[in-house]
């Protein structure tokens, strides 16, 4: 499956890195928060980062503004209905998870891939509250995402292959080393 369209859930720190990296790489991201404030501090962070970045010599203007134009923020989980991976990045709360993915589930195309960046999670109990078990599985990245190299692509006793291939794959794309 090609990965086109990403969905990211949260955008404070280790969902902005994951937002940076995907949209540096071409990908079209959609990241979800809470409320409309965060999206804004959201998109902030990126732009300034990204400008940051330009203005230490690492980044073309014209990158930059290519990058930030692939990128936006919604308070909508609805929205994500277009995406082919959606990279949970979230408080640090099972049940929370839980929900989100049976959600998420409802909402994303079938073909969708369902991640989750926890570190501390249970990605199965993720996985189990889907219909697709399958396709859920752990891409975790470390911090702060835009710098570290390492992508841990975690399967759970459910996932299959093909996902974690897919996976694999993209995290190779936005120039993570994935293991």
């Amino acid at each position: 499956m090609a990965i086109k369209n990403i969905g990211v859930i949260g955008c404070g720190l280790m969902g902005s890195g994951i937002v940076q990296v995907s949209a540096q790489a071409g990908y079209n991201v959609l990241f979800v928060e809470a409320n409309d404030e965060l999206v804004k501090r959201g998109l902030e962070r990126l732009r300034q980062t990204l400008e940051g970045l330009v203005g230490r010599g690492k980044l073309d203007a014209r990158v930059k503004d290519e990058t930030l134009g692939r990128i936006a923020g919604t308070t909508r989980l609805d929205d994500l209905k277009a995406v082919d991976l959606v990279v949970e990045a979230m408080t640090e709360n099972q049940t929370l998870k839980n929900e989100t993915f049976a959600k998420l589930d409802r909402i994303c195309p079938p073909h969708a891939i369902l991640a989750s960046n926890t570190s501390s999670c249970n990605v199965t109990a993720m996985a189990a509250a889907t219909k697709r078990p399958g396709q859920v599985l752990g891409v975790h990245f470390f911090n702060p995402v835009p710098l570290m190299k390492l992508v841990e692509v975690v399967r759970t006793i459910l996932t299959d292959a093909a996902a974690v291939n897919t996976v694999t794959e993209w995290a190779s794309s936005v120039c993570k080393t994935p293991v």
